[in-house]
């Protein structure tokens, strides 16, 4: 795959998909996110092959040099994700509920 286009350093991985052996990985500086990558799942600790992974990635000279999982990061965001849904998905009382 390509290099990644990064400064040196440490990121936030989320992984995006997995599929046909390949992980779009989205990174993050400071809760932001600064840029993504399709990289061989393979790369990915084996545990972390998987979408909403959460990683603590080290970058060098474009490449992953060392990644590992955060699972209780990974749990923490995909229950504030689900309890944003849950409130998105909730209907606004009409006029005549008032």
């Amino acid at each position: 795959m390509t290099d990644i286009e990064l400064s040196d350093g440490e990121y936030t991985a989320v992984v995006d998909t997995v599929e046909d052996g390949l992980a779009t990985v989205f990174f993050e500086r400071d809760g932001e996110e600064v840029g993504n990558a399709v990289l061989e799942a393979s790369r990915l600790p084996s545990n972390a092959q998987h979408a909403d992974a959460i990683l603590s990635v080290t970058l060098s000279g474009g490449h992953l040099e060392s990644a590992s999982y955060e699972p209780e990061r990974t749990a923490t965001r995909r229950e504030a994700s689900q309890d944003r849904f849950d409130r998105l998905s909730k209907r606004p009382p009409s006029d005549e509920d008032a």
